[in-house]
């Protein structure tokens, strides 16, 4: 019988809604890691919760969790095409936006009547409680709901301070109006930030419950504006993808439909200037393709019958006919986007501890408003002075920022890194990326190409080159060996057009002969010359060895009985890696060529790049990458790792840091924490420093955040701040690390 396996635990995305602050968050998370093998992230700025579950737990007890909770919960529903971004987002924000226009128009007058005496008619105060009543009736319903739905659960959030402090401004007044003297016509209120001692029965403070409301309403609205333009980056990704496609059937038949119904194998056309459909092989044509939006890399990409291209990336040059090998959610941008958004939808470690403050804040903060209120009273401050310090500190505590600091950044800094080809896994990467200070570089399609290229044509006296290209190349373009073929590409590249052999033979591990243009030709090892009697003369034998000596693959070549030519093929480094190698050193990171190749080779390529010999290990199996990591490691080093192979894999999954080349295979993206779009070597140290900003920006909001708080609560308490200021202070400093964090769109790829 077999073993029992436990299966993996299922996961749900939940679009949460109804929550308003970081403790509406705090408290959904908290009941939902309660259920019995659920563990839950729930995060305010992407209003979404993460939800892990195993065995006997369906989704819709999770929806029932949450409504329990107090808020609505349901699985996301794919926007519809149809609905413009723009048009989404405002249905959004409509109700939050008549609200705060409502707040301002009729606060701004209650505001400037208590702040300017000169502006107290006789009977002022009674069109202050005119105007302040549907502010703090109409326009604060959503925090005095909210505290209304938590108070039934036994629980307290920001919205409960700013029920509690605004309904107390508001009903204090009511009691001043009619039952104290604050409703005799001339009466006035001079506007001081300072404590002073009077019976309170003459003091009203609508400016406080209609201020306080503007306020807070502003800075939640122009947050939920921000939230959605962070979030930009992820929809706009989403976007590029093609609608419809041309399909192609047996015959030649074509048929237009929609891209959700193509299906793996089918053969697609791609017109210039069209998005390719999906991701697929072209089968018919060749054309440049432009990955620009995918990769941030700007030189179109040249592509011929069995080339790889990605969907959403632009075709701009000839016709092709692509066979899809994968749709939907397994399309490269549909991977993209989700990795983005998984990115999103983390958290840091700063973040948690932010989050555990934000779960007992509220009710520490409730009391020291009864205890300042208690304080003031006892100190014969008299009631409106101590009543007046209380809602302040209601209102100051609010620790939205605090909230607020890490998903902004990390959504604004994940959607950048999604435009310029960076995908960040998760907000833990960040962590790691500040500690790294070694990286392995896998040789072979990280450093270099991954492709054989010919490098160096070495002719005999007398001999032309474009005469050694053009007949070598084309005896090799007949072979399918990677180092024929790479001196065919190479001899099309320099000479055009190639002639087609008269003859052609392929000689197993010599190399091949034939007849091109007349001429008895020979290109392969010297071996097969000698077998010939033919030798190679003493400038080519020399360039031979100096080939070999340096890693690279010699051919020989000869036609009509003498040795013309010795070619060098070899797995070209990339143009851009010397650059990249460079700015890694910058940055504080020591490079490791780490490679299966020989010592030779090895060396030759470190220091066309620049990484010292002594940090070059040569000849290492692919299963003992991961050793080479651990022992790094061993040495007391925090090791990040580059590399692009299903060899690679493990040792992506061991470093520290691993950034997986998203040109390789499928199994190097999942194992990696960073995946880099691009081929190119530079992306990594690009990816190094977003992160690096995103996480100093996430640290910088959470410093401002707690500093505003720790700041401002001794102010109210000791009566210095009145609770409209309070109120301003509160939404300026959760707009403040909203904007901080909409700085990292600008940030920008280095570039040479």
């Amino acid at each position: 019988m077999s073993a029992h396996t436990v299966a993996p635990p299922a996961q749900v995305e939940l679009a949460i809604g109804g929550m308003t602050c970081a403790s509406c968050a705090a408290r959904i998370e908290k009941k939902l890691n309660r259920m019995d093998g659920v563990e839950a992230t729930v995060n305010y700025a992407t209003e979404k919760a993460k939800v892990s579950f195993a065995d006997g737990v369906e989704v819709a007890d999770l929806i029932a969790t949450v409504e329990a909770t107090g808020y609505t919960a349901q699985e996301p529903t794919p926007a519809r095409p149809e609905t413009p971004e723009g048009e989404e987002a405002d249905d959004e924000l409509r109700p939050l936006r008549q609200r705060l226009v409502t707040a301002v128009l009729l606060a701004a007058p209650v505001v400037a009547m208590a702040m300017i005496p000169a502006l107290q008619f006789a009977y002022w105060q009674w069109l202050s409680l005119t105007l302040a009543a549907p502010v703090v009736v109409y326009a604060a319903w959503p925090f005095h709901k909210a505290a209304f739905t938590n108070a039934r659960h036994g629980a307290a959030t920001m919205d409960t301070l700013i029920s509690l402090g605004t309904s107390a401004a508001f009903l204090w007044s009511l009691w001043a109006l009619f039952f104290g003297t604050a409703g005799e016509p001339g009466m006035t209120h001079p506007f001081e930030l300072t404590i002073g001692r009077s019976d309170g029965a003459g003091n009203i403070y609508l400016e406080a419950a209609a201020g306080v409301t503007a306020f807070i309403l502003a800075g939640r609205y122009f947050e939920a504006r921000s939230k959605r333009k962070a979030g930009a980056a992820l929809k706009a990704l989403l976007e590029l993808g093609a609608k419809d496609v041309t399909v192609v059937h047996d015959g030649g038949h074509e048929m237009t439909i929609p891209v959700g119904d193509l299906k793996v194998g089918d053969r697609f056309l791609v017109r210039p200037g069209e998005k390719i459909a999906t991701d697929g092989t072209v089968v018919e044509g060749t054309s440049a393709v432009d990955a620009s939006m995918l990769t941030g890399e700007s030189v179109p990409v040249e592509v011929a019958s069995g080339d790889s291209v990605t969907g959403a990336t632009l075709n701009v040059g000839g016709r092709l006919v692509v066979e899809a090998t994968r749709v939907g959610a397994d399309t490269q941008l549909s991977r993209m986007a989700r990795l983005v958004e998984d990115a999103q939808n983390g958290k840091a470690a700063a973040q948690r501890l932010a989050d555990k403050i934000s779960a007992v804040f509220v009710p520490v903060v409730i009391a020291l408003a009864v205890a300042t209120l208690g304080f003031w009273l006892g100190n014969g401050a008299g009631w409106t002075a101590a009543f007046t310090a209380a809602v302040a500190v209601l209102i100051i505590a609010c620790p939205c920022a605090l909230g607020l600091a890490t998903p902004t950044a990390l959504m604004v800094g994940t959607g950048r890194g999604a435009q310029l080809g960076i995908l960040i896994k998760g907000p833990e990467v960040l962590e790691t990326t500040r500690k790294v200070d070694t990286i392995v570089l896998d040789k072979t399609g990280t450093v270099t190409t991954g492709k054989m290229t010919l490098l160096a044509t070495h002719v005999a006296e007398g001999t032309a080159t474009d005469e050694v290209l053009r007949l070598a190349g084309a005896l090799e373009h007949s072979s399918e060996h990677p180092i024929a073929q790479a001196v065919a590409a190479g001899a099309t590249a320099e000479v055009g057009k190639l002639p087609t052999p008269e003859d052609f033979a392929n000689i197993a591990g010599l190399g091949v002969q034939g007849v091109v243009e007349g001429h008895a030709v020979l290109v392969g090892r010297e071996q097969l010359l000698k077998e010939w009697e033919i030798h190679l003369p003493v400038e080519l034998a020399r360039a031979k060895a100096a080939a070999e000596a340096a890693g690279r693959t010699a051919v020989a070549v000869a036609w009509d009985g003498a040795a013309r030519a010795v070619l060098e093929v070899a797995d070209a480094v990339k143009e851009t890696s010397p650059e990249a190698i460079r700015r890694l050193r910058e940055l504080g990171l020591r490079p490791v060529l780490l490679t299966g190749d020989n010592e030779a080779v090895a060396r030759s390529v470190a220091a066309e790049v620049g990484i010292a010999p002594e940090d070059v290990i040569a000849e290492v199996l692919p299963q003992d990458k991961v050793d080479v990591v651990k022992r790094l490691q061993g040495e007391g080093r925090s090791v990040a790792m580059v590399g692009d192979g299903v060899n690679d894999a493990a040792a992506l999954a061991q470093a520290d840091l691993g950034l997986a080349m998203g040109t390789g295979t499928d199994a190097a993206i999942e194992a990696g924490d960073l995946t880099l779009v691009r081929g190119d070597l530079r992306a990594a140290v690009d990816a190094i420093r977003l992160s690096r900003k995103t996480l100093g920006t996430i640290r910088s909001n959470l410093f401002w955040a707690f500093a505003y708080n720790v700041a401002a609560l001794p102010l109210a308490a000791a009566g210095l701040l009145n609770p409209m200021i309070a109120g301003a202070a509160m939404a300026f400093s959760s707009v403040f690390v909203v904007g901080n964090s909409l700085r990292l769109r600008r940030f920008k790829a280095q570039v040479s």
